[in-house]
């Protein structure tokens, strides 16, 4: 393999600690803006916006899990 192709298929990525990742998402929860959070937690917008659907897929498994056989007649 030459340099440049270790270079495009770079293994080692960066990856969010879990901290980092509990620091995002509370900031996002408490109601800021992507940017603002990105800005807040030091991290690029495009990783701010990367988290989101692993987070989405996450709150849903946890749903799907959790909210069983509930007698509810209405639902916000």
């Amino acid at each position: 393999m030459t340099l440049l192709d270790l270079l495009k298929h770079n293994s080692t990525m960066n990856k969010l600690t879990n901290d980092k990742r509990i620091q995002i998402i509370s900031t996002l929860v408490e109601g800021n803006s992507l940017r603002a959070t990105a800005r807040m937690c030091y991290v690029a917008f495009n990783t701010v916006l990367k988290l989101l659907p692993e987070v989405g897929s996450a709150c849903a498994d946890y749903q799907d899990r959790t909210l069983r056989n509930l007698k509810c007649k209405r639902v916000q």
